[in-house]
């Protein structure tokens, strides 16, 4: 299936960018956590976690960057880059793949592959050193995923969506020249 990438954070004067990642956002979340959590707390989370104003927030940010993945001009999926806001140490040189995201049907494809490279490279051009991300603990085909790229465990978070207490690892791989074959 043919697929596009199309980098929307320079969108900051305008709402097109937060737009369209508060449609395939919460489409996704919905998609990936129903079953897994309560309905109410899906939604709830959903309406706070992926507006528009949120995104908006995130992309006015001096270090975000986000990337749509897009089939027929449609959006499918998404990755999106902040200053980490992780329970852990970090640095000037580290940065947060807060999300990545790809819609079921549309995996398998290389689509999920081809984000994961942009965060890294992306990243890497940033000048950053490590790229962290949360994972539900058990979301094993995700997980395995980003091992697949090279992430390794480097602590853990809990955190509440409605009445469920959850429970993420925290990833991370390190980037640039010298960790080539050594990420974190």
């Amino acid at each position: 299936m043919e697929y596009s990438l199309r980098e929307c954070w320079r969108e900051r004067d305008g709402k097109g960018c937060a737009e369209t990642l508060a449609l395939i956002g919460p489409a996704s979340f919905l998609e990936a956590f129903a079953g897994v959590l309560e309905g109410k707390d899906i939604l709830a989370h959903c309406r706070h976690q992926h507006s528009v104003a949120k995104y908006a927030a995130w992309l006015a940010q001096p270090e975000a960057r986000a990337c749509l993945a897009e089939v027929k001009g449609a959006p499918v999926g998404y990755a999106l880059l902040l200053k980490p806001d992780l329970p852990l140490e970090t640095t000037a040189d580290d940065i947060e793949l807060k999300r990545i995201y790809l819609l079921h049907r549309f995996q398998g494809m290389g689509m999920g592959s081809a984000l994961m490279r942009w965060s890294i490279e992306t990243a890497a051009a940033m000048g950053k050193k490590r790229l962290l991300l949360g994972v539900h603990d058990g979301n094993r085909q995700a997980i395995a995923f980003y091992e697949r790229h090279g992430f390794r465990q480097v602590g853990t978070r809990s955190f509440q969506v409605g009445k469920t207490i959850c429970s993420d690892l925290i990833l991370g791989t390190g980037l640039g020249a010298q960790s080539a074959g050594h990420r974190i």
